[in-house]
């Protein structure tokens, strides 16, 4: 199911009020009678200054529950309880589930989250039994886990799903383009990591009714990165396909996008070839080097997932599908704190030392720094 939003005529954001997500009230769909919000959305577009001074990161990371995923859950779950709901569920690898434990808590209703076993990231599972919801960890992938809440929201008829098919999620997430478009104009291109590929169209969504209500006469070209080990859509469209061929077991240590069957594939080839776009795939090793630069030439702290962004930067500059003059956003999905182990296996300088040597060797460090 595909939202269709009409802009009102003569729309403007210098219309608008607030900040985050509900500041573009007129723009999203559907009637709500009680808003769960946190004050999601509103979040930094960092330049960077040692990459390349016309890269821009969306920094995700700083929302309530630390990702990109709190955009589309004020909204769904907003759309949950006006709708009468007491009761939601959802299938994650662990960015989803934190967000939808914290809504639901914050709406006072029930949440059960399904989660593939001994393959969410620690931060994310932590995030998850603080906000109280009811785990259920099944054998197999994500995508076990987004067939048994199908089934459930099927069969059972009294939960409501958060996962990314529910389209008033992507409704959220498509503020995403608004805040861009407000920062800095609308880029030339917009790079996305892609797992179950909501985001990706509802950022293209966003422009194209940006464009509708004559607020900008352009889309920039959407530009998907999957990880080499879960990568059936990038791998479809690089291969002229019509439809991915699914994986059964991805394998990746951008845990976020280890997603083998990503139910939005269609909506995101859409936003891609409609956008003149293309799909990159990326190995584990450029996103723990992407990861590193993030942190170590920008300041900023991302996900492995997130990082994808940039490993996908880097090969769209070396293939020439952008060049060093464009103008580009990267979509940073989440924060570092996320994956705690990712961060604990970058490689470092760690010394054991007596107290009495510390002087000495800071002074080498320092001369070392300053002559290289």
């Amino acid at each position: 199911m595909e939202i269709i939003v009409e802009p009102p005529s003569n729309f403007s954001f210098s219309e608008l009020r607030g900040r985050g997500v509900w500041r573009y009230k007129k723009l999203i769909a559907g009637e709500y009678k009680r808003l769960i919000s946190i004050n999601e959305g509103g979040t930094p577009l960092i330049r960077s200054c040692n990459i390349n001074k016309n890269l821009y990161m969306k920094y995700e990371g700083v929302n309530p529950t630390g990702s990109f995923k709190d955009r589309g859950m004020t909204v769904a779950v907003s759309s949950a309880v006006s709708n009468g709901y007491k009761t939601v569920i959802a299938a994650s690898t662990g960015n989803t589930a934190a967000a939808a434990a914290a809504y639901a808590a914050r709406a006072g209703i029930k949440s059960f989250i399904v989660l593939p076993k001994g393959k969410v990231a620690l931060g994310k599972l932590a995030q998850s039994i603080l906000y109280g919801t009811t785990i259920m960890e099944v054998e197999g992938s994500f995508d076990v886990a987004m067939g048994a809440v199908m089934k459930l929201y099927k069969d059972l008829g009294i939960v409501y799903p958060l996962n990314s098919f529910n389209p008033w999620r992507l409704e959220g997430q498509k503020t995403i383009a608004f805040e861009i478009t407000e920062d800095i104009g609308v880029p030339d291109a917009v790079i996305v990591p892609v797992g179950n590929a909501g985001n990706i169209y509802a950022i293209w969504k966003g422009f194209t009714e940006l464009v509708k209500a004559g607020v900008t006469d352009k889309i920039p070209r959407m530009i998907g990165v999957q990880a080499e080990g879960a990568s059936p859509i990038a791998r479809a469209f690089i291969e002229g396909s019509q439809s991915p061929v699914f994986t059964d077991s991805p394998e990746t240590v951008a845990t976020a996008i280890r997603i083998g069957k990503p139910v939005n594939w269609r909506k995101a080839m859409k936003a891609v070839r409609e956008s003149n776009g293309t799909m990159l795939v990326v190995s584990d090793n450029e996103i723990l080097k992407a990861q590193r630069d993030l942190a170590r030439k920008e300041g900023v702290g991302a996900e492995p997932a997130s990082a994808a962004s940039l490993a996908g930067y880097y090969k769209a500059l070396d293939r020439k599908i952008i060049s060093p003059d464009e103008k580009v956003a990267i979509i940073l999905t989440g924060h570092s704190l996320k994956d705690p182990d990712s961060m604990g296996k970058a490689e470092t300088k760690r010394i054991l030392i007596n107290p009495s040597f510390i002087e000495k060797i800071i002074l080498e460090e320092v001369n070392d720094h300053n002559s290289s």
